[in-house]
């Protein structure tokens, strides 16, 4: 990575606006901007907030030239699916929909990271939500994009570390709260610097995932 100045765009609805948090400051963008400033002393970074609540990708598309690609990021996290979800929205026609904003995304010469849906109660009981987590794992590696499986982690702190929902869901059941906002951060510094030192991208695309 070189000492230029890092900007990056985090584009999404209300889990990445910070709904859940206690404070601005504790959302994951926030959150972010100081994990990589601490996993990289000396470079500067720029995370600009872009989430907006209760939108969907038809949305997020509508406002990508005036929220994301004036500002000529260098990567674009774009977290995406659960508002469709919530409003039980078929899930196939997503995947034009987000075909066409990677195109466009990957134009300005950005790098792109894909976050799905949030594991929280209100979100699994929908009958979409597999299949659009399926969908976005399917699409990232399609157009060789990284994938940040969110959901999967989520997950996994509840069936496999057995931590209750409260823990990392906020009282609402679909937001996240400061303690995993702070995860996601933490976890996401780690695959961007991960990323940042392989030589090249895989053709595949890599899926970003915490271990």
């Amino acid at each position: 990575m070189s000492g230029l100045p890092i900007k990056i765009v985090a584009l999404g609805s209300s889990s990445t606006y910070g709904v859940g948090a206690s404070t601005s400051a504790a959302s994951y963008p926030s959150r972010l901007a100081e994990e990589l400033v601490r996993r990289f002393p000396g470079h500067k970074f720029t995370v600009l907030n872009r989430g907006v609540g209760g939108e969907d990708v038809s949305n997020m598309l509508a406002r990508l030239d005036t929220a994301v690609v004036r500002e000529k990021p260098d990567l674009v996290l774009w977290q995406v699916g659960t508002n469709s979800v919530l409003d039980g929205k078929a899930v196939q026609p997503h995947a034009s929909l987000l075909r066409e904003g990677l195109t466009r995304l990957k134009a300005t010469g950005a790098d792109v990271v894909l976050i799905d849906l949030q594991y929280a109660p209100k979100v699994i009981a929908k009958r979409n939500a597999d299949g659009m987590v399926s969908l976005i794992a399917a699409t990232a590696k399609a157009e060789h994009v990284c994938h940040f499986r969110r959901f999967d982690l989520m997950r996994q702190w509840h069936e496999t570390e057995h931590l209750p929902f409260k823990t990392f869901v906020s009282p609402d059941g679909l937001h996240m709260n400061d303690w995993s906002y702070a995860c996601l951060a933490k976890a996401l510094s780690l695959a961007i610097a991960e990323a940042a030192e392989r030589p090249t991208t895989t053709a595949t695309g890599p899926s970003i995932a915490p271990r």
